[in-house]
């Protein structure tokens, strides 16, 4: 198991659970641009241990997906979770259908 602290274990004392620090107006730097066969993706760390993708170029502002969890994937890995979510999608409504 790896250690959440590697120093005494005490951590930060003013740390509040669950609570992130506003980053309003500043690029959050954990976040990755990755371009996919032609289409571009921000991928952020979120609360679950995971990753968001969001697909910029993609028809429907706001659009993608998000897997959990995913530590310490390759940029193969991520390129591979995109590759499969970019199969799914319906060229035509550029929205996963459901069956």
């Amino acid at each position: 198991m790896k250690a959440i602290y590697p120093d005494s274990g005490d951590g930060d004392p003013e740390a509040v659970p669950g609570v992130r620090p506003e980053t309003e107006g500043a690029a959050d730097v954990r976040s990755l641009t990755l371009e996919v066969d032609g289409e571009l993706f921000v991928l952020s760390p979120n609360e679950f241990g995971g990753t968001d993708y969001a697909w910029l170029s993609g028809p429907n502002p706001g659009y993608g997906f998000g897997v959990s969890p995913t530590p310490n994937l390759s940029l193969d890995e991520h390129m591979e979770h995109i590759r499969n979510f970019l199969a799914q999608v319906d060229p035509t409504t550029g929205y996963i259908e459901d069956d």
